[in-house]
Formats: structure tokens, C-alpha cells, sequence
């Protein structure tokens, strides 16, 4: 499966009843559970880090993301911890006023240990750098105010 595969299932699977799914093609598998069963304790703070957010804090932290971007926006395609470069100390890979085209890696989201590279859906320019290094983010959450070019 490609990112892009595995984000759209993902997104499915959150706004879905669906509670448990796993996923095997050839050497690929994949699996997505809402919640947590009875885990070993090196996974369970893992899992219940990821579900704490409860509804209402993720209304809050919507709402006043969609208010701070009043145009187009970069968004989040997932929950985990936002990085503005590839290693700590290195360049980030994009500023202000930076002209990204589509498909260009602009941050990384770290998800359950795994590095996502975050790629811009389409030509624009970096108007506002709206998350710090190691902060945590969620889905559809705007990460960059853009106009497209």
C-alpha cells in the first residue's frame, strides 16, 4: 500500500463504527483498533497516549486552528508529534514564504514511532509556520497557512 492508501484507510477507519480492522496483502499487513484490549504493559501507555484526547479537546483544538487560518491550509493527515525538519538540528524543510510544489516533503508527523513524511497536495507558498518542533497534533489540524500559486 502507498501513504496516500494508508492515510485514506485510516481516515475511513476513524470516521467509521468499525472497531478493529487488519489488513494483509503479500508481505504488507497492516492493523487499526479503536481503543485497547488487554496489552502488554510496554503497549499499553503507547495506546492510551494515542486515544486520551476526548472529543471535547479535540473540538477545542479545531476550532481555534480553523479560526488562526482563514485561506488554504496544509492539514494534518493524522495524530501523532509534528517535526519541521528531518533530524533535530538540521534545516527545516520549509519556511516563510518557501514555494512548494506538489508532492514536496514539507514536515514529518511521528505516529506511533513510525516517521510520516507530510507532502504538500498541491503548488504553494508557505505563509505561516503554524506548530514548533515536538508538538502534538490532530487529525485535519492545519499545519502551514499557504496560497496556492
Amino acid at each position: 500500500m502507498t501513504n496516500r492508501e494508508i492515510k485514506d484507510l485510516m481516515r475511513f477507519f476513524d470516521n467509521s463504527e468499525i472497531s478493529k480492522v487488519k489488513i494483509k496483502d503479500g508481505e504488507f499487513s497492516i492493523e487499526l483498533q479503536k481503543g485497547f484490549e488487554s496489552c502488554s504493559s510496554v503497549a499499553a501507555p503507547v495506546v492510551q497516549t494515542i486515544a486520551a484526547p476526548a472529543a471535547p479537546v479535540a473540538q477545542t483544538v479545531e476550532t481555534s486552528s480553523a479560526e488562526a487560518v482563514s485561506g488554504d491550509a496544509i492539514k494534518s493527515p493524522m495524530v501523532g508529534t509534528f517535526y519541521k525538519a528531518p533530524a533535530p538540528g538540521a534545516d527545516a524543510f520549509v519556511k516563510v514564504g518557501t514555494v512548494v510544489k506538489k508532492g514536496q516533503t514539507v514536515g514529518i508527523i511521528e505516529a506511533m514511532k513510525i516517521m510520516n513524511e507530510i507532502e504538500a497536495e498541491f503548488d504553494c507558498r508557505i505563509i505561516e509556520v503554524l506548530l514548533d518542533d515536538g508538538q502534538p497534533v490532530e487529525y485535519d489540524m492545519p499545519l502551514f497557512a499557504v496560497e496556492k500559486v
